[in-house]
Protein backbone atom coordinates (compact mmCIF):
# COMPACT_ATOMS: atom_id res chain seq x y z
CA UNK A 1 0.00 0.00 0.00
CA UNK A 2 2.98 2.63 0.87
CA UNK A 3 4.33 1.62 -2.73
CA UNK A 4 1.00 2.35 -4.21
CA UNK A 5 0.70 5.77 -2.37
CA UNK A 6 4.50 6.68 -3.28
CA UNK A 7 3.93 5.79 -7.24
CA UNK A 8 0.65 7.84 -7.06
CA UNK A 9 2.72 10.61 -5.60
CA UNK A 10 5.86 10.60 -7.94
CA UNK A 11 2.86 10.09 -10.90
CA UNK A 12 1.23 13.43 -9.62
CA UNK A 13 4.54 15.22 -9.40
CA UNK A 14 5.96 14.07 -13.04
CA UNK A 15 2.29 15.66 -14.26
CA UNK A 16 2.95 18.76 -12.61
CA UNK A 17 6.58 19.20 -13.78
CA UNK A 18 5.72 18.65 -17.39
CA UNK A 19 2.74 21.20 -16.92
CA UNK A 20 5.48 23.27 -15.67
CA UNK A 21 7.34 22.40 -18.66
CA UNK A 22 4.73 22.47 -21.52
CA UNK A 23 3.93 25.96 -19.83
CA UNK A 24 7.46 27.57 -19.92
CA UNK A 25 8.57 26.11 -23.66
CA UNK A 26 4.57 27.25 -25.16
CA UNK A 27 5.96 31.01 -23.32
CA UNK A 28 8.83 30.87 -24.99
CA UNK A 29 7.33 29.48 -28.28
CA UNK A 30 4.49 32.07 -28.08
CA UNK A 31 7.40 34.57 -27.57
CA UNK A 32 9.91 34.03 -30.59
CA UNK A 33 6.88 34.10 -32.51
CA UNK A 34 5.42 37.05 -31.32
CA UNK A 35 8.80 38.84 -31.61
CA UNK A 36 9.15 37.60 -35.65
CA UNK A 37 5.94 39.12 -36.50
CA UNK A 38 6.29 42.14 -34.61
CA UNK A 39 9.53 42.79 -36.18
CA UNK A 40 7.89 41.75 -39.84
CA UNK A 41 5.08 43.83 -39.25
CA UNK A 42 7.11 46.82 -37.78
CA UNK A 43 9.50 46.92 -41.15
CA UNK A 44 6.26 46.64 -43.09
CA UNK A 45 4.41 49.65 -41.63
CA UNK A 46 7.82 51.75 -41.56
CA UNK A 47 8.13 50.85 -45.29
CA UNK A 48 4.77 52.19 -45.81
CA UNK A 49 5.24 55.36 -43.63
CA UNK A 50 8.51 55.75 -45.21
CA UNK A 51 7.23 55.50 -48.93
CA UNK A 52 4.37 58.07 -47.94
CA UNK A 53 6.86 60.75 -46.39
CA UNK A 54 8.91 60.26 -49.75
CA UNK A 55 6.03 60.94 -52.18
CA UNK A 56 5.22 63.82 -49.72
CA UNK A 57 8.38 65.38 -50.52
CA UNK A 58 9.07 64.33 -53.93
CA UNK A 59 5.89 66.50 -54.19
CA UNK A 60 7.03 69.41 -52.63
CA UNK A 61 9.98 69.26 -54.16
CA UNK A 62 8.72 69.01 -58.04
CA UNK A 63 6.22 71.98 -56.84
CA UNK A 64 9.28 74.26 -55.85
CA UNK A 65 11.39 73.01 -59.10
CA UNK A 66 8.46 73.45 -61.18
CA UNK A 67 7.64 77.26 -59.73
CA UNK A 68 11.56 78.41 -59.69
CA UNK A 69 11.31 77.68 -63.65
CA UNK A 70 8.44 79.89 -64.03
CA UNK A 71 9.37 82.33 -61.97
CA UNK A 72 13.08 82.28 -63.12
CA UNK A 73 12.67 84.83 -66.48
CA UNK A 74 10.53 86.77 -64.31
CA UNK A 75 11.97 90.43 -62.90
CA UNK A 76 9.39 91.94 -60.96
CA UNK A 77 10.45 92.26 -57.07
CA UNK A 78 7.14 89.68 -56.09
CA UNK A 79 9.18 86.88 -58.37
CA UNK A 80 12.08 87.39 -56.49
CA UNK A 81 10.97 86.78 -52.83
CA UNK A 82 9.18 84.00 -54.50
CA UNK A 83 12.54 82.72 -55.74
CA UNK A 84 14.30 83.33 -52.48
CA UNK A 85 11.40 81.50 -50.72
CA UNK A 86 11.26 78.30 -53.29
CA UNK A 87 15.03 78.20 -52.77
CA UNK A 88 14.94 78.11 -49.27
CA UNK A 89 12.33 75.03 -49.59
CA UNK A 90 14.82 73.12 -51.97
CA UNK A 91 17.40 73.53 -49.62
CA UNK A 92 15.45 72.30 -46.83
CA UNK A 93 14.23 69.16 -48.69
CA UNK A 94 18.12 68.52 -49.76
CA UNK A 95 19.33 68.64 -46.59
CA UNK A 96 16.45 66.32 -45.43
CA UNK A 97 17.79 63.47 -43.49
CA UNK A 98 16.27 60.32 -45.59
CA UNK A 99 18.67 58.08 -44.72
CA UNK A 100 18.48 58.15 -41.11
CA UNK A 101 15.13 57.61 -39.70
CA UNK A 102 16.60 57.15 -35.94
CA UNK A 103 17.41 60.85 -36.46
CA UNK A 104 15.82 62.56 -32.81
CA UNK A 105 14.52 65.42 -35.25
CA UNK A 106 12.80 64.05 -38.22
CA UNK A 107 9.33 65.20 -37.28
CA UNK A 108 10.05 68.65 -36.41
CA UNK A 109 12.53 68.63 -39.89
CA UNK A 110 9.21 67.28 -41.60
CA UNK A 111 7.25 69.64 -39.69
CA UNK A 112 9.79 72.96 -41.13
CA UNK A 113 9.43 71.65 -44.76
CA UNK A 114 5.84 71.49 -44.62
CA UNK A 115 5.80 74.97 -43.32
CA UNK A 116 7.88 76.24 -45.74
CA UNK A 117 5.90 74.67 -48.59
CA UNK A 118 2.66 75.93 -47.13
CA UNK A 119 4.43 79.78 -47.32
CA UNK A 120 5.71 78.90 -50.56
CA UNK A 121 2.58 77.62 -52.25
CA UNK A 122 0.82 80.64 -50.82
CA UNK A 123 3.36 83.00 -52.44
CA UNK A 124 3.15 81.39 -55.74
CA UNK A 125 -0.84 80.31 -56.16
CA UNK A 126 -3.42 83.41 -55.78
CA UNK A 127 -6.26 83.72 -57.41
CA UNK A 128 -5.43 86.21 -59.50
CA UNK A 129 -2.96 84.26 -61.46
CA UNK A 130 -5.62 81.50 -62.19
CA UNK A 131 -8.32 81.92 -65.20
CA UNK A 132 -10.81 79.51 -63.28
CA UNK A 133 -12.20 81.37 -60.28
CA UNK A 134 -14.06 78.76 -59.33
CA UNK A 135 -11.38 77.07 -58.48
CA UNK A 136 -11.07 78.27 -55.32
CA UNK A 137 -14.36 78.20 -54.17
CA UNK A 138 -15.72 82.07 -55.61
CA UNK A 139 -18.80 81.66 -57.64
CA UNK A 140 -19.40 82.98 -60.56
CA UNK A 141 -21.59 86.29 -60.41
CA UNK A 142 -24.66 86.80 -62.74
CA UNK A 143 -22.81 89.46 -65.00
CA UNK A 144 -20.23 87.32 -65.73
CA UNK A 145 -22.58 84.25 -66.51
CA UNK A 146 -24.82 86.78 -68.71
CA UNK A 147 -20.77 87.71 -70.52
CA UNK A 148 -20.34 83.89 -71.00
CA UNK A 149 -23.66 83.38 -73.03
CA UNK A 150 -23.56 86.10 -74.90
CA UNK A 151 -19.94 84.61 -76.17
CA UNK A 152 -18.16 88.24 -74.64
CA UNK A 153 -15.13 86.79 -72.92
Amino acid sequence: MAAAAGDESDFLDSIALAEERFHGEGYQEGYSEGNHVGITEGKRYGFICGTKMGLEMAGYYGFAFTWKYILQNTPDTKSSKRMKTLDSLLRMIKNFPYEDPLYDKLHEDLDAVRAKFKQAHAACITPSKVQDSSAYGRKETTAEKKKKTRGLE
